[in-house]
């Protein structure tokens, strides 16, 4: 069986209680009912869920990405202004809400920060809302929908990528952006810990809070020697994610179990 993502907290942004519980309780009891049938899922934090859950044999193989990496690296000087992005749909789950409280933050502390938001969603409207009361229309822009060159664009230009999801299976759009060379700061939750690995290719925030997002964008924003060499070690790893490298081994481990062998 192949499951992407454990909702978890995720029915609460969406459903009310009882709804919310129902929908969890609902997920845990046939995750339990299927427990002695192998699972395959993208990250080591969905695996962790689904051995909560009861699920004895869960292997992890994670998502490519269609998006092809720089062929090199051209040099990004992180100055001023300092070009945040967020790539998301506009949902509650995706608490994109945070990365402008976030940008706000950073900008009553004197960081010329600006922020381009990708993405659209039935949020959208509270997000604008957001923006025009805390007086950042200057600052923000939401662009929408764009295709894949366009959205490259747009990461390539960026210092930092946001990330302030509740949770993922995997967060793509980290190995997305880390592809164009742009690290990203996220929340420390399921998949998002798995697509950055902190300290090296991003940062994991310490806390899911749009302060402890803010702190992370200013130590590297005065750190240039650190940025660089995340970026760097982000752009390099993007290229175990293309499907030239996923799929083999995975696709091998998927006729294994076809044929009923133990996969190694």
């Amino acid at each position: 069986a192949y499951i992407h993502e454990v909702l978890g907290p995720i029915w609460r942004a969406f459903y009310r209680w009882p709804t919310s519980a129902i929908g969890q309780a609902q997920e845990r009891f046939f995750q339990r009912l299927y427990a002695g049938v192998p699972f395959w899922t993208v990250s080591e934090s969905t695996r962790q869920q689904l051995l909560g859950h009861g699920v004895r044999d869960v292997r992890v193989w994670p998502n490519g990405t269609d998006t092809e990496p720089l062929p090199t690296l051209p040099a990004k000087p992180f100055g001023t202004p300092l070009r945040l992005i967020a790539l998301a749909r506009l949902a509650p789950n995706k608490r994109v809400d945070h990365v402008v409280r976030a940008l706000a933050l950073l900008r009553e502390q004197g960081c010329d920060a600006e922020l381009t938001i990708i993405g659209w969603g039935q949020d959208q409207w509270r997000i604008e809302a957001q923006i025009d009361e805390l007086d950042l229309s200057e600052a923000v822009t939401i662009a929408g929908r764009l295709d894949d060159a366009e959205k490259n664009i747009e990461l390539q230009k960026a210092h930092l990528l946001l990330h302030t999801s509740m949770r993922e299976g995997w967060g793509l759009n980290v190995i997305e952006a880390n592809a164009m060379g742009t690290p990203a700061v996220v929340y420390p939750v399921g998949g998002l810990v798995d697509s950055t690995v902190h300290g090296q290719t991003g940062l994991v925030s310490e806390a899911e809070t749009p302060e402890s997002l803010a702190k992370a964008v200013i130590g590297l924003a005065n750190d240039s020697k650190k940025y660089d060499a995340m970026r760097t070690a982000a752009w390099e790893r993007s290229f175990d994610f293309r499907w030239e490298s996923v799929l083999p081994p995975t696709c091998d481990w998927l006729e294994n179990m076809a044929r009923g062998e133990t996969a190694t």
